[in-house]
């Protein structure tokens, strides 16, 4: 299968290697975060594992290049779940300012509509040399777990080029397409007959019970 390779920011509309790259964190009130790379385009499923952690499965009737529905290739969790709808899971990688290390960013919809609007005026902010932090609050506004708003602040958002040891960290920056490698639909059928027919002292594999099976 052709490797399609993952969007610019601005494009975007709305054996694996095992070194592994961690997941930014949102915390609560102020966050900051300098995005770098490509951007990559993807809706998942969240399906509960034996273990009780939500698993996720990407949507394979979506197409990352083209950001549509077209429904080209073999979605098999519809047949397994046909009720299950998946959702929205644009990644990017970030610059952590807390430790400087590069993660991947489970971008919040909301959120990337607002980044997107300012740089319309800022510009591109994953451009080394012009791009800028991407400065915003998350603010819990009621006691559901998704009673949450993410409110970027435009003013703080500021142009400035990378400094010596952010470039150091994305010299060796992997495409989007390599970190979060989009499965075969072989791969994702054999990996929902483990999940939905277990076989006895079989466990859900550590690299897909989590957010992001990162490799």
């Amino acid at each position: 299968m052709e490797n399609i390779m993952a969007l610019k920011f601005n494009q975007a509309q709305g054996s694996a290697k095992k070194d592994k790259i961690d997941q930014y964190t949102y915390k609560e009130g102020d966050n900051v975060i300098r995005l770098v790379g490509d951007i990559l385009p993807r809706y998942v499923y969240w399906i509960k594992g034996e273990n009780g952690k939500n698993i996720p499965m990407e949507c394979l009737a979506y197409d990352r290049e083209t950001e549509t529905f077209n429904n080209k290739e073999k979605d098999y969790v519809r047949e397994f779940f046909p009720d299950l709808k998946c959702g929205w899971a644009y990644a990017i990688q970030g610059i952590d300012p807390a430790d400087g290390n590069v993660k991947v960013v489970n971008l919040k919809k909301k959120l990337m509509e607002q980044i997107m609007v300012a740089a319309e005026d800022i510009g591109d902010p994953t451009d080394p040399e012009t791009g800028w932090d991407v400065c915003f609050q998350r603010v819990k506004t009621g006691p559901m777990a998704f009673n949450v708003e993410y409110r970027l602040q435009a003013l703080k958002c500021k142009s400035r080029p990378l400094n010596e040891k952010e470039l150091a960290a994305t010299a060796d920056l992997r495409s989007m397409d390599d970190v979060l490698p989009r499965p075969t639909a072989d791969a994702q059928l054999e990996l929902l007959q483990r999940v939905t027919q277990p076989s006895a002292g079989a466990e859900t594999p550590s690299d897909v019970d989590s957010e992001f099976s990162i490799s």
